[in-house]
């Protein structure tokens, strides 16, 4: 099997499920922090589907999207964690 192949048959369908669950635990959530663990889950899983793509299209330039797109979760979820530090300090 080429390696095309492997891409379009297994990788990214195992990404496309893999986003499917985790929206749904995102939709459920029972509260806030399940949330946001999941939305920053899906953005790691849409660095995966870039970086994938970026393999399959031998375009390098997509990498450089998926960097930056790994910096924006990471500031995302720092702010998240810095914002529930101060207001369990708060009580």
């Amino acid at each position: 099997m080429s390696l095309a192949l492997y891409f379009d048959y297994v990788i990214f369908p195992i990404l496309t499920i893999a986003v499917l669950l985790v929206f749904i635990r995102l939709v459920k959530g029972p509260n806030v922090v399940d949330r946001v663990i999941a939305l920053d889950l899906i953005i790691t899983i849409g660095i995966g589907f870039i970086t994938v793509y970026s393999i399959r299209t031998k375009e390098a330039i997509f990498l450089d999207v998926a960097v930056i797109l790994a910096l924006i979760a990471f500031l995302g979820t720092i702010a998240f964690s810095f914002y529930l530090e101060k207001t369990n300090n708060d009580d």
